[in-house]
């Protein structure tokens, strides 16, 4: 879990590249050893080969990118994972503890899954005759020209016949798209668009195919994608999709089958590129663009952890996505360039897409390389937070010399876990005495208060309790000194209610007493002197640093914190780990600016990583015979925040 988006961009060694591999001789090998099983491999990912060699060559191929294992007793993430160079460098990780890794002194782990569907598909792995008869399109958008090669060698083991509908970045990509794919045997219709910079790959399908494609049972969607990090251009990602949605005919197959086989199935991807961040399947900083799209869209509110095509490459059948197909696009309804990394209507429809096709009652179906399976289990989007505590996890945190907490739902949780609900607590009490309508109602102007004050500062910055109530008082026409009282009663009924999170109150203490530098870092109108009294209180008992918005006047979730951290940590500190359990204010914003980071699950988080019901969203967030029915059993199941411990 411990990860950040620009660790994986620093300049690594370089393993050596995979040419000129003599694979008859390392075969054999591979064989002897017993890290290569051309048996089980065949079983396991449904394809038969000829020989033994082409069997490890397939490997090899998928295993630069891709986790897949040669036998039970060697795991390809595994050895990726603690050999970032070989990983960069797009090398084989058996290949490359054959030929180098043995020698350097480097160790290999058995194969053990970090995840198992709890439904599983079997389609056939040879395309049917039923899924042969089914109308097929690609509409492939190429922004990089060496795609038009890499999509033409993606299509020559396709199972069937299909029609391809490219759109290009440059008029000068269209003679050699044309010349490479009329001739392909596999392409039986060519049609070729050159489309403006605008809509990322979405937009182009959108715009120029969306009527089009409704003519078909069944489309691919693709697009050229590069990432440029660790001093060389690395394509694993796109590799992975490409391979798991095109180039694969056992996997391409037994997707055509499942939708010649199963009506109720209308959108395939494989499961979220294995390297990405473990928070990466959730809303990040997408829940404004995506309540747009949902109300357009007719889609039931979707909140935190979330499966979708990451990438925005899948397989649909049109009339799951059918008002988007029906819809009449212009580039003019997509922004311009240049985009966010994240927060964009793009990133936000990717995540909705497979949301469009159960609201129109179809299922979403994925592919788990490391295990060869076809699944509609959505549970993948958690995969990365299961498995044993925080022991195994403890090596990876020691070799930090300084290490920040966030403090809610992080250090502490709430007995009944809905922040509001010391706030409606105090607003019973001055209903009762007639100060306000309601309980709810006090709730809201409270917040509103909150609200109007971020505003005259243009949000910037931060408020204070402090502050609110003074604002609270003059809108309640009460003195300044009952809006303190009223403060007071507010920080004592959440006091109240503060628990520890005791594995990591555990764990916090520990770290301090090993030596470790320990910061307290928190987006909070609560004073630093408030805080520090809830964390006495959950049982913090050793030194640390407590940096609060209200005092600081920088928030992580805008990541004016972080920056300010990042020129802390400037005077030679190097080796920085922020813990937390926010997606976007304690891992993805100071993941972006560098900062190491380890997320872990936010209790309601780990209640719907369960499979539990939806509880205290929406209105019911301020029922109380909700809260007192729901809000103890959320706030134990989080308090340790991993699944299986």
């Amino acid at each position: 879990m411990i990860n950040s988006l620009k660790s994986l961009r620093k300049t690594l060694k370089f393993a050596p590249a995979n040419a000129r591999v003599d694979y008859n001789e390392m075969t054999a090998e591979a064989i002897t050893t017993g890290l290569f099983n051309p048996e089980w491999y065949q079983q396991q990912y449904g394809r038969r080969f000829s020989s033994n060699v082409d069997a490890f060559k397939d490997y090899v191929h998928k295993s630069r990118f891709a986790p897949v294992n040669p036998s039970p007793a060697f795991d390809n993430e595994a050895y990726h994972r603690a050999y970032m160079d070989v990983f960069h460098g797009q090398v084989s990780p058996l290949l490359h503890y054959l030929r180098h890794g043995r020698e350097e002194g480097r160790s290999y782990s058995a194969f053990h899954p970090r995840w198992q569907p709890g439904s599983v598909l079997a389609p056939a792995r040879e395309v049917g005759e039923r899924g042969s008869e089914l109308k097929v399109a690609a509409c492939l958008h190429i922004f990089y020209d060496d795609f038009i090669d890499r999509f033409s060698r993606a299509l020559d083991a396709f199972p069937i016949e299909l029609d391809l509908l490219l759109t290009l970045a440059k008029e000068e990509f269209s003679e050699r798209a044309r010349r490479v794919f009329e001739r392909h045997p596999k392409v039986r219709h060519l049609e070729i668009r050159v489309v403006p910079n605008r809509g990322r790959n979405f937009g182009p399908m959108l715009v120029e195919y969306a009527e089009m494609l409704q003519q078909y049972d069944l489309f691919c969607h693709l697009h050229s994608k590069k990432s440029l990090y660790s001093g060389k251009e690395q394509t694993q990602w796109a590799d992975y999709l490409t391979e798991y949605l095109l180039r694969d005919p056992a996997v391409v197959s037994g997707v055509l089958n499942l939708f010649a086989e199963e009506k109720d199935i209308g959108i395939y991807y494989p499961t979220t590129f294995w390297m990405m961040p473990t928070w990466v399947n959730h809303l990040t900083m997408n829940a404004a663009p995506i309540r747009e799209w949902e109300e357009q869209l007719g889609l039931p509110q979707t909140g935190g952890f979330l499966s979708y095509p990451a990438g925005g490459m899948f397989w649909a059948r049109p009339k799951a996505l059918k008002e988007l197909l029906e819809t009449k696009w212009q580039y003019e309804d997509f922004p311009a360039e240049p985009l966010p990394n994240d927060g964009s209507m793009l990133h936000a429809l990717e995540r909705v897409i497979g949301k469009l096709a159960e609201k129109n009652g179809y299922a979403e179906c994925f592919y788990y390389p490391p295990t060869g399976q076809f699944t509609t289990d959505q549970s993948y989007a958690f995969s990365s937070y299961k498995g044993g505590g925080i022991d195994q996890h403890l090596p990876a945190i020691r070799a930090h010399e300084v290490i920040s907490f966030d403090v809610f739902d992080t250090l502490v949780r709430r007995e009944y876990t809905v922040p509001d609900y010391a706030k409606l607590k105090l607003g019973q009490q001055l209903a009762e005495a007639e100060k306000v309508e309601s309980a709810e109602a006090f709730v809201k102007l409270r917040n509103a208060a909150e609200f109007t004050l971020r505003k005259k500062a243009q949000f910037k910055g931060d408020v204070s309790i402090t502050d609110i109530y003074t604002e609270l008082a003059k809108q309640l026409g009460a003195t300044d000194q009952e809006g303190q009282r009223w403060m007071q009663q507010e920080f004592e009924l959440d006091l109240k209610m503060i628990l520890p999170k005791n594995e990591m109150v555990e764990l916090f203490n520990n770290l301090g007493s090993l030596g470790h530098k320990l910061w307290v870092i928190s987006d909070t109108y609560y004073t630093r002197g408030q805080v520090g009294l809830m964390l006495k209180k959950a049982g913090i008992t050793v030194p640390y640093r407590l940096l609060v918005s209200s005092a600081e006047q920088k928030r992580k979730d805008n990541g004016t914190m972080w920056h300010m951290v990042k020129q802390d940590l400037a005077e030679g500190i190097t080796r920085f780990l922020h813990i937390g359990d926010n997606v976007v204010a304690d891992a993805q914003l100071p993941g972006d600016l560098g900062l190491t980071t380890f997320h872990i699950l936010h209790p309601m988080d780990k209640w719907q990583a369960l499979g539990f019901p939806t509880v205290l969203q929406g209105a019911n967030a301020l029922d109380e015979g909700q809260i007192l029915k729901w809000g103890k059993l959320v706030s134990q199941v989080g308090r340790n925040p991993f699944i299986g411990e």
